[in-house]
């Protein structure tokens, strides 16, 4: 199986709408996009085409209308992504991913309280 490509930033605001809507026509897609950045429906158009081709998403196309829908769930596309990050930036240490994360934004009293029973989790079950 071949290895589904890291996708850009633009790709990234495409799976999301597909993520949240779940399959969706280009029109749709555009929409939601639309009312967010200045972009025309072609434009959208033609990066799920490429989309398509790169294997990010599934283009249904038995009906007139096309519909397509995200390859990958969102937390599988996370996972890929925080590994080639983890990897390539943090030497493959979560210890340096976490304290740069923490360091650079504020986590709230309930991400942190998240973040503790993760890690008793880890550390072999404690609640």
């Amino acid at each position: 199986m071949t290895s589904i490509p890291r996708p850009t930033d633009a790709e990234l605001a495409i799976l999301r709408v597909l993520w949240e809507r779940g399959p969706s026509t280009v029109r749709q897609v555009f929409e939601v996009l639309s009312a967010e950045r200045d972009l025309g429906y072609t434009t959208v158009l033609k990066m799920l085409q490429i989309m398509d081709e790169k294997g990010l998403v599934r283009r249904d196309d038995s009906d007139r209308t096309h519909v397509f829908s995200a390859r990958q769930t969102q937390s599988q596309t996370q996972q890929h992504m925080l590994t080639d990050l983890l990897d390539k930036a943090f030497g493959g240490s979560a210890k340096s991913l976490v304290m740069q994360a923490l360091a650079t934004r504020r986590a709230s009293r309930e991400e942190l309280e998240e973040i503790r029973r993760l890690i008793d989790q880890a550390e072999g079950g404690r609640p």
